[in-house]
């Protein structure tokens, strides 16, 4: 983990530093670890309800005289409906969360925020977010509010990047400083970014198919106290019985939640240090936590199933069950001095409102002031590079970028989101003109060609679309490269709130205004891929593989497609073009070296790879970025396709990587 001013050294001490893929691998041991430890409960819940029936059962036969006789049959049937209940119970709360996560803000009762808010608070929360999201190579997520929980709390939900979002308490955005939100809202990112929201959503799912029992046990003695028959006693003592078992599986739910969710917290606290340079935003968001009698617990909301998803402790779990470490103890490990009693210090402070200073500085307010002021700093930035030759790239440098973005990351984010003109930006918030500005990225500069484009978009989209292609191609043409990307980034959350018959005719449009001159650039094919798949995966989130198991020998041939293409596109000459390949694939096959040969459709060829190497394990693919690495710096030249279709491929794998490509030490 890089060194960053003001991060004390315990960080590094007691929070590992691991790469992306390490998380990854740690999520899936997770996964599993949650499913033996699930299903170990539910066994044991009908093995106990297995119990009441013979008691039951036996009871019954004593009263009639007979003699007590265990049925396998009976055994086996309350068995099979009581795995059916968890079962159906499971997959149903499951489907309800299929939206991703805005379909998990929207049951927690949050506010989505609009994409050109003018409120203050709302646009601070927005463009925090949307720095971050550019600075971390995934698509800016929905953003939403939960309006009546004064509280201090957030969370991210979603299966992937393409569907998350992000939802903050309004006391989130009352009592925290910009640094402080910053702090919540990069340490949510850390949960985008190490795969924790799927398995949040999974957790979710199955806590609820146990609780279902309870439910059935209490609508059974709540039944059984209404009625008046003779068989209502019975009634009322099985529900009482199922009551009972049902909420010794919600206990231990809580338990497995909680083992699970407490270590994430610390690597988030860590990630969140990292991101934003400095430990005060985070440790202060904690410290207000700690000293305002509000806290982080909700109120307002049911905060119960999406306990081990919140940024702080929502519901006031004992130790036993608490789904975060202690305070005190998450603010030390940033910041070893702390006294607790600046808890008491800060509640003094805001007892009296007057005391209170003002939420932002001067230099952070004006990070807010309207659009044409805020971008005129632009100038000042630095230039974007036509190649990256004066970098010296290094794989392994490339490879800690991913999904895990450091301090000059966000720098870059901050460079390029600020010197985009402010009518693309305009037009990216707006949901009338999210598909008109990402169209009017793949329009040609050649006349002919820019008339059949046009002519494409009128036939696909409305009339009101293509007017609004046509007046902003001019300024998407003088975008630099590396531009086009964090402008389709911020167009995201509008987009994706189109239908989804109008996101699928997206789709198959960006394909043919690629094809509209009969050849396809590498510039045009990354951009087309990247907002194709961010697409796939936003219209159904739950489907997207994010955790594959195949191995690199089982996807020679597609690995073999895609280092030919890399290495083709990517050099003048072939040999040059051929010692590139060799280095990159003796990266991931060094035992089995294909021969070179660059398919002759390279974009069918990618299109086939591609959805196929997302199916590796997490250690093949890294050991793909590592090889691509290899083979784009093999000349001491990285240019700025080679790297864009880097990043597509690391896209495609669900690996996302920073903006720009960072170099080694």
């Amino acid at each position: 983990m890089p060194a960053v001013a003001g991060v004390s050294m315990r960080i590094d001490a007691e929070v590992p530093a691991m790469n992306f893929f390490a998380q990854q691998e740690i999520a899936r041991r997770q996964t599993r670890r949650m499913l033996v430890l699930f299903s170990l409960a539910v066994l044991a819940i009908v093995a106990a309800i297995n119990v009441i029936v013979v008691l039951a059962l036996g009871l019954a036969d004593a009263t009639a005289e007979r003699t007590p006789v265990v049925d396998p049959m009976v055994v086996a049937g309350v068995s099979a409906v009581v795995l059916a209940v968890i079962g159906l119970a499971t997959l149903y709360r499951v489907a309800t969360l299929r939206g991703g996560g805005s379909a998990v803000a929207a049951q927690m009762g949050a506010t989505p925020v609009a994409n050109d808010t003018t409120d203050f608070a709302y646009r601070r929360l927005r463009n925090i977010v949307e720095e971050i999201a550019i600075a971390s190579g995934v698509p800016v997520p929905s953003i939403h509010v939960l309006e009546q929980e004064t509280s201090i709390n957030a969370f991210a939900s979603g299966y992937t990047s393409a569907d998350a979002a992000v939802t903050v308490t309004r006391g989130c955005l009352d009592k925290l400083t910009r640094d402080e939100l910053q702090g919540v809202i990069a340490h949510e990112f850390s949960h985008v970014l190490n795969g924790d929201m799927r398995l949040n959503i999974r957790l979710m799912g199955i806590a609820f198919g146990i609780l279902v029992i309870a439910i059935i046990g209490r609508k059974m003695t709540q039944t059984a106290g209404y009625s008046r028959s003779r068989d209502s006693a019975g009634i009322a003592l099985v529900g009482i019985a199922l009551l009972a078992v049902g909420y010794i599986g919600v206990f231990f739910a809580r338990l497995i939640k909680a083992s699970i969710a407490r270590q994430r917290e610390y690597l988030a606290d860590a990630s969140a240090v990292q991101f934003t340079r400095q430990s005060d935003g985070i440790a202060g968001a904690l410290k207000k936590i700690g000293g305002l009698a509000e806290g982080s617990k909700l109120t307002a909301s049911d905060g119960e199933e999406v306990a081990h998803m919140l940024f702080g402790d929502g519901v006031g779990y004992s130790a036993l069950f608490a789904t975060h470490p202690r305070l005190t103890d998450r603010i030390r490990r940033l910041q070893p001095s702390f006294d607790p009693a600046e808890f008491a210090e800060i509640a003094a402070d805001w007892s009296n409102p007057h005391q209170v200073a003002e939420d932002d500085d001067s230099a952070s307010i004006a990070r807010f002031a309207p659009a044409s002021s805020h971008r005129a700093a632009a100038g000042h930035a630095a230039p974007l590079p036509s190649s990256l030759d004066e970098i010296a790239v290094t794989p392994q440098q490339v490879v800690a970028q991913v999904g895990n973005p450091d301090t000059a990351d966000y720098a870059a984010a901050s460079s390029l989101s600020m010197s985009l003109a402010d009518e693309l930006v305009d037009a990216a918030h707006s949901r009338a003109d999210a598909m008109a500005v990402v169209l009017a990225l793949l329009i040609g500069r050649d006349v002919h060609v820019r008339e059949r484009q046009l002519g494409l978009v009128t036939r696909y989209f409305d009339e009101r679309t293509s007017e609004r292609v046509v007046e902003l191609q001019a300024h998407a043409q003088r975008l630099h490269p590396m531009q086009r990307l964090p402008l389709a980034a911020l167009a995201f959350p509008a987009l994706r709130r189109h239908a989804r018959p109008q996101l699928q005719v997206l789709v198959i449009a960006l394909k043919q205004l690629i094809d509209a001159d009969g050849r396809v650039t590498l510039d045009e094919y990354c951009l087309a891929t990247l907002i194709r798949i961010q697409v796939i995966d936003a219209l159904d989130p739950s489907a997207s593989r994010v955790l594959g198991r195949i191995t690199l020998a089982e996807v020679a041939a597609e690995l073999a497609d895609l280092f030919s293409v890399l290495a083709a596109r990517g050099h003048d000459d072939a040999e040059s073009a051929r010692r590139a390949y060799a280095l990159g694939m003796n990266e991931v096959l060094p035992r089995q070296l294909p021969t070179y040969a660059p398919p002759e459709d390279w974009t069918r060829a990618l299109d086939r790879a591609l959805p196929r190497l997302d199916l590796l394990a997490p250690a093949g693919k890294q050991c793909v970025i590592l090889g691509l690495t290899h083979a784009i710096s093999a000349d001491g030249r990285v240019s700025v396709s080679e790297a864009e279709l880097l990043r597509t491929v690391c896209a495609a794998l669900h690996c996302p990587l920073p903006p720009i490509l960072q170099p080694g030490a």
